[in-house]
């Protein structure tokens, strides 16, 4: 069914909002994947400050061309949904990879950095989505530091153990 003009300038100034609220933008082909399950995704995306909506191609690329992005939707193959990264990329990157790796019919197809002003080829998100997120990296970071500082004060309390 034919969606009418005035719905299509809704859309498009929807979109518009939603691309200059994002930091980043991935796209995925969700062709035979379930409602049921594109809805649990939805509401797991909703609690990392991102969301996801289905676009047409045609509308899709209207919206990029008139928020600044440099990119052609019509290079995706399938019906491409569109996720809008509202801070950091890694955390609903890592979602949708998780995604991607128990429902084999969803793909992911690419992205984009509105901050960098470029593309994201499929391989990189992949490898951004397989990250940990922020807080374990910083927490891996934090135990790299603390680990020398420890193991002085054990071997503090062993030589203190050891004169007593």
């Amino acid at each position: 069914m034919a969606i009418t003009r005035a719905k299509k300038e809704e859309v498009i100034k929807e979109g518009v909002e939603a691309v200059k609220a994002s930091k980043a933008l991935v796209f995925a082909d969700f062709s035979g994947t379930s409602v049921s399950d594109m809805r649990a995704l939805r509401k797991e995306l909703i609690e990392v400050d991102s969301k996801m909506t289905v676009i047409k191609k045609s509308l899709l690329d209207l919206i990029l061309k008139e928020a600044g992005v440099k990119l052609d939707p019509a290079r995706f193959e399938g019906q491409v949904g569109t996720f809008f990264v509202g801070d950091e990329l890694s955390a609903p990157t890592g979602l949708i990879y998780r995604f991607s790796k128990n429902h084999e019919d969803f793909k992911l197809l690419g992205g984009y950095d509105i901050e960098r002003d470029m593309a994201i080829n499929e391989d990189a998100i992949v490898v951004i989505g397989q990250l940990p997120t922020r807080e374990v990296l910083l927490a891996q970071v934090v135990g790299s530091i603390a680990a020398p500082i420890r193991g002085l004060l054990y071997v503090l309390s062993q030589k203190a153990e050891m004169t007593n």
